[in-house]
């Protein structure tokens, strides 16, 4: 068992927020998942623009990974908002994460897998 096994969702989230916060960043959460195991997705922007939505899933070695999920930059904001609220209904636990930083995968990934 790896030893970020024991890291609930509310506290992987709380951990990204304050790294994006202190390297001058801003953090939201758009939507609030199940504390202990909801599945987490991270909508990436610089400067107000978006630029991915990655999930975080689980790998083969028994850690984490952050995938490229939903539509493409070119697909526009109306469907990524119909992809996130098809998501939400789906699963109700699903944290939704919006980072406004420069190289807001690399936080993603540092803090998250």
């Amino acid at each position: 068992m790896s030893s970020d096994a024991r890291l609930t969702s509310a506290m992987l989230v709380g951990a990204l927020r304050r790294r994006v916060g202190a390297a001058g960043g801003f953090a939201t959460i758009m939507a609030k998942g199940d504390e202990i195991s909801g599945v987490i997705l991270i909508q990436t922007l610089e400067k107000g623009q978006f630029s991915g939505l990655f999930e975080r899933v689980s790998n083969f070695e028994g850690g984490h990974a952050l995938m490229r999920c939903g539509p493409t930059l070119e697909e526009g904001a109306e469907a990524l908002d119909d992809y996130l609220a098809r998501r939400r209904r789906s699963d109700p636990d699903l944290w939704v994460v919006e980072l406004d930083i420069p190289e807001a995968e690399r936080f993603a990934v540092e803090t998250l897998c």
